[in-house]
């Protein structure tokens, strides 16, 4: 039986972040890195290492996430971005989150997908700015239409500001992370171009 020769390896796995692109059509249609899906109930997060996806720590509380969650590949939150937000001191170092609502459920993570903005949830952690972008899975035979957060239901924000402001609470303690304002599209690819922005100034030099 004979042995092939090895085959060279030319193509590596882009890093999440770093190596994929920001969106067809940014700010406007991004892509979304997904790093958790309404199942879990553990918290993922990309390693910035490596790239891969991490266990980050068992949920605490007994929320389940109302939508697909990740982030935006080549966006920082960083000067820009805090600017936006009044209230915060800084940025949160990290690429900007982003949620996607999909009519079909979607259960696996590590996957992207096309993501097209709606709107955003403008909260600040513990003094970061810390923005949560609101979109809707791009051609969703529900929600696809979709321009703008009037064009979806109401509920639907509100599930999403009630689990932000919720899934790290512990009964007793003094919540850490506040909602200031939800706001529409035009804010959102405000926010999106300034991630990019500081992107670009951190890391494209």
């Amino acid at each position: 039986m004979s042995v092939s020769a090895p085959v060279a390896v030319k193509h590596f796995r882009p890093h999440p972040w770093h190596g994929l692109e920001v969106g067809p059509e940014p700010p406007a249609v991004l892509n979304a890195y997904i790093e958790i899906t309404p199942f879990d109930l553990m918290k993922y997060e990309v390693d910035k290492a490596s790239g891969y996806l991490r266990v980050d720590r068992p949920q605490r509380s007994s929320a389940q996430h109302p939508s697909l969650y990740g982030f935006v590949p080549r966006t920082y939150c960083g000067d820009r971005v805090s600017r936006l937000a009044p209230g915060a001191n800084r940025g949160d170092g990290d690429p900007l989150d982003i949620c996607v609502l999909s009519e079909r459920a979607i259960a696996r993570n590590e996957i992207i997908v096309r993501a097209r903005v709606i709107g955003g949830l403008q909260m600040v952690d513990r003094g970061e700015a810390d923005d949560k972008i609101i979109s809707v899975l791009d051609n969703d035979y529900v929600y696809g239409e979709a321009r703008d957060l009037k064009d979806i239901p109401h509920v639907l924000i509100e599930r999403l500001q009630h689990y932000f402001l919720t899934y790290r609470l512990v009964p007793g303690e003094k919540p850490q992370v506040d909602i200031a304002k939800v706001y529409g599209r035009a804010h959102a690819m405000k926010v999106v171009q300034a991630a990019m922005d500081d992107y670009v100034d951190t890391f494209a030099r």
